[in-house]
C-alpha cells in the first residue's frame, strides 16, 4: 500500500471521527444525496424539497411539521468551500415567476446547507432547548454514479461489452463503421483518436435522447473543464492482439485507467462516501414513451447503479467507505403529475418492480429502501373527459412548446408490472397493446398563500422517509 493511500485513509478515520462527535456533542449533520439520470429532475425536486421545508404548509406528511416541532428552517453557508453552492434562490425564481419556466439541468456537483430548529418531544422536553439539525444537500449528476462499474473492468471489458450492446442499435451505425474501419494496432495519431472519441461521445447524446441509461463514460457527456482533454479522448474498440507500446490500443487503454484513477475514484472519495441518505430519480414514464428497450436498459442501469450502495463488492469502495453503509435509499419516479392519481399506484408498482429486480442483483445490505411516485412539483390538474362514451381519467397543463392549456390521456399502465418488464426482457421492439404517451408541460402559474410551499406529490412523504427519523 503506498503512503498516499494510507494518507487518505487516515485522513478519512480522522474525519469520520469529528462527524461522529459533532453529532454526538453538537449540531449533527445529514448528508443527503441526490441523483438521477438526465431529465429525471434532480434541480427541480432539490428546489422544491427546500422551499416546502422552509414554508411547511403543503408538508402535512412529514410529521415534524404536521405536529409544528420544526420552529424554524433557514439557509446556511455550505461546509464544503471548494464545491459550487447550489444556486435555490434563482431556481426558485425561475419555477416562480410571471412565466414560470423549468431550471437549467444538473452539469455537475453542488451543495446546499439547510438547518433545521427542532423542538424536543419526550419526557425531558420542557428541560431542553431547541436542537439544530444541518441538512446538507449534494447535487450530482446520476451520469458520474454510472462510472462506477468502471472500476471493476478493464478497457478490453468495457470495449467487448460496449460494442456487443452498441450492436444492436442503429444510431450507433456512424461510430461502429468508424471502429471497425480503424487499425488500433498502429501507432497512435491524435487526429484519429480524437475523431473517434467525437464519434462515441455523439452516439451517447443521441442515445441519452432516445431514452436509454447507459451511457458511460459520464463526463463524456458532462465534461466540464475535462473538455478536449486526453483523459476523456477515448472510445471502445474492437480487440487487438499484440498491440505495440505506442498503439492506439494501448493509449486508450492507458487514458481508460487514467478517466478511472483521476476522474471516477475522487469522485467517490471526496464526495459519495459522505453521503448518509439518498435519492435516486427516474423517469420512468419517459422510458416507458420511448419502448421496450429504453425500460430494459433503465432496468439494467437501475441495477449497476445500487453497486455503488453496497461496499465490499468493489476493493476501492471498501476502502472508501470503511464500513459506512447508506442508510437510506429512496426510488422515486418524477413526474407523477402526468397521470391522473388513479394510476399512481401502478407507477409506484412499476418503481417497485424495478427495484426489486436491482437490489436482488446488487444485493447490498444494511440500507433501507423504498419505492415512490412524486412530483416535486406539480404542473397539471385533473379532470375527467368524455370520449367514445367512457370517462378518461386526464390531466390538463400548460404545454412547453405552444403554450396552450391542453387535455391528456397517457394511456392505461397495467397493474401487473409485468406487463411491461417482461416484453421489455425479451427483447419486443415496440408495445403490443398499448400505446404510451407522454406530453411536456410548462410549470403551472403559481399563487402561494402565506406559510404554503410550491405543490406537490407525495414530496412530504419522501422527506418523511429520508429524513423523519431525525427529526
Amino acid at each position: 500500500m503506498i503512503l498516499g493511500d494510507i494518507a487518505d485513509r487516515l485522513g478519512r478515520s480522522v474525519e469520520g471521527l469529528t462527524d461522529a462527535v459533532g453529532d454526538r456533542f453538537g449540531e449533527p449533520t445529514l448528508r443527503l444525496g441526490v441523483t438521477g439520470l438526465s431529465r429525471a429532475g434532480k434541480t427541480v425536486f432539490i428546489t422544491a424539497l427546500v422551499a416546502n421545508l422552509m414554508d411547511r404548509g403543503r408538508m402535512t406528511q412529514l410529521a415534524a411539521a404536521a405536529d409544528g416541532r420544526i420552529e424554524a428552517a433557514f439557509l446556511q453557508p455550505q461546509p464544503d468551500d471548494t464545491l459550487p453552492r447550489f444556486d435555490f434562490e434563482r431556481h426558485l425564481a425561475t419555477l416562480t415567476a410571471d412565466t414560470p419556466a423549468w431550471p437549467e439541468s444538473t452539469r455537475a456537483i453542488s451543495e446546499l446547507r439547510l438547518s433545521l430548529r427542532i423542538r424536543p418531544t419526550g419526557l425531558l422536553a420542557g428541560f431542553q432547548g431547541a436542537r439544530t439539525l444541518h441538512l446538507d444537500i449534494v447535487d450530482y449528476p446520476g451520469e458520474w454514479l454510472l462510472d462506477l462499474a468502471l472500476l471493476d473492468k478493464s478497457f478490453a471489458d468495457w470495449s467487448r461489452e460496449t460494442l456487443a450492446r452498441l450492436e444492436h442499435r442503429d444510431i450507433a451505425a456512424d461510430y461502429l463503421a468508424r471502429a471497425a474501419a480503424e487499425d488500433s494496432s498502429a501507432e497512435l495519431e491524435e487526429v484519429r483518436a480524437r475523431d473517434l472519441a467525437e464519434s462515441y461521445t455523439a452516439y451517447l447524446e443521441a442515445a441519452r435522447n432516445a431514452g436509454f441509461s447507459d451511457c458511460t463514460p459520464g463526463r463524456f457527456l458532462l465534461p466540464g473543464d475535462l473538455a478536449g482533454s486526453p483523459v476523456l479522448t477515448f472510445a471502445p474498440l474492437p480487440p487487438a492482439e499484440g498491440a505495440g507500446r505506442r498503439s492506439l490500443w494501448r493509449e486508450f487503454e492507458r487514458r481508460f485507467e487514467a478517466y478511472k484513477a483521476r476522474v471516477v475514484k475522487p469522485f467517490f472519495r471526496d464526495h459519495f462516501a459522505r453521503i448518509d441518505r439518498q435519492v435516486v430519480l427516474v423517469d420512468a414514464l419517459g422510458a416507458i414513451h420511448k419502448g421496450p428497450g429504453a425500460v430494459e436498459d433503465l432496468r439494467r442501469t437501475m441495477a449497476d447503479i445500487l453497486t455503488a450502495f453496497r461496499p465490499g463488492r468493489n476493493a476501492f469502495l471498501s476502502q472508501i467507505l470503511m464500513g459506512k453503509r447508506v442508510e437510506k435509499i429512496l426510488f422515486a419516479a418524477t413526474k407523477a403529475d402526468h397521470l391522473h392519481h388513479l394510476q399512481h399506484p401502478q407507477l409506484a408498482a412499476l418503481m417497485k418492480a424495478m427495484m426489486r429486480e436491482a437490489a436482488d442483483r446488487a444485493a447490498f445490505a444494511g440500507a433501507e429502501t423504498r419505492a415512490m411516485a412524486i412530483a416535486a412539483l406539480r404542473a397539471t390538474v385533473e379532470e375527467t373527459r368524455q370520449h367514445h362514451g367512457e370517462e378518461l381519467p386526464c390531466v390538463r397543463g400548460t404545454l412547453a412548446d405552444s403554450g396552450r392549456s391542453a387535455a391528456f390521456y397517457p394511456g392505461d399502465l397495467p397493474q401487473d408490472p409485468q406487463r411491461l418488464l417482461g416484453p421489455a426482457r425479451d427483447g419486443a421492439e415496440r408495445w403490443l397493446d398499448a400505446d404510451y404517451g407522454i406530453m411536456t408541460f410548462a410549470p403551472a402559474k403559481l399563487s402561494l398563500r402565506p406559510g404554503e410551499g410550491p405543490p406537490h406529490i407525495r414530496l412530504d412523504r419522501a422527506a418523511q422517509f429520508l429524513i423523519g427519523d431525525r427529526l
